[in-house]
């Protein structure tokens, strides 16, 4: 079970929008309507989502074609403000259901249906830390996945 320091709020559906602007304007950055557009199309998604399967999907819904790199840039700028969760093995990314609180992420990734769960677990974050340490390493963005099955698939 995950355990956590402090206490966080899950955010959704236009709150969640709302907590993503507010954090990253906090953060010094600005909120562009394309970024939001990018925000928005990626909270629609429970599971992850790759920045070609934004662009398209923007691409339709504004009826001219925006492109992937522009999208791989504006979520760059989200993981590194800790609005967006980047599932590492497979190129694609979840909305921070709590932006401006942040953990390292650690996934457990299904290899059936693609389902990628995230964990919020400061002891064992704080320990990989502390190993990294331990070696003269200086850990910036520990990612840790399991790869495996889901419950539902493992059936």
């Amino acid at each position: 079970m995950a355990s956590h320091s402090h206490a966080h709020k899950e955010h959704s559906g236009t709150g969640l929008i709302e907590a993503a602007r507010d954090s990253l304007i906090a953060s010094g950055e600005q909120w562009t309507g394309m970024r939001e557009a990018v925000f928005a199309e990626l909270a629609e998604h429970e599971r992850p989502v790759s920045a070609y399967d934004i662009a398209d999907n923007l691409s339709r819904e504004r009826g001219k074609r925006v492109a992937p790199n522009s999208i791989y840039r504006i979520l760059d700028l989200f993981v590194a403000n800790n609005l967006a969760l980047r599932v590492e093995s497979a190129n694609a990314f979840l909305a921070n259901t709590h932006p401006g609180c942040q953990h390292d992420c650690i996934f457990m990734v299904c290899d059936e249906c693609g389902e990628a769960t995230h964990i919020d677990d400061d002891q064992t974050s704080s320990r990989i830390r502390d190993l990294a340490a331990g070696w003269g390493f200086s850990a910036r963005r520990p990612v840790i996945e399991i790869r495996g099955l889901c419950k539902a698939c493992k059936g």
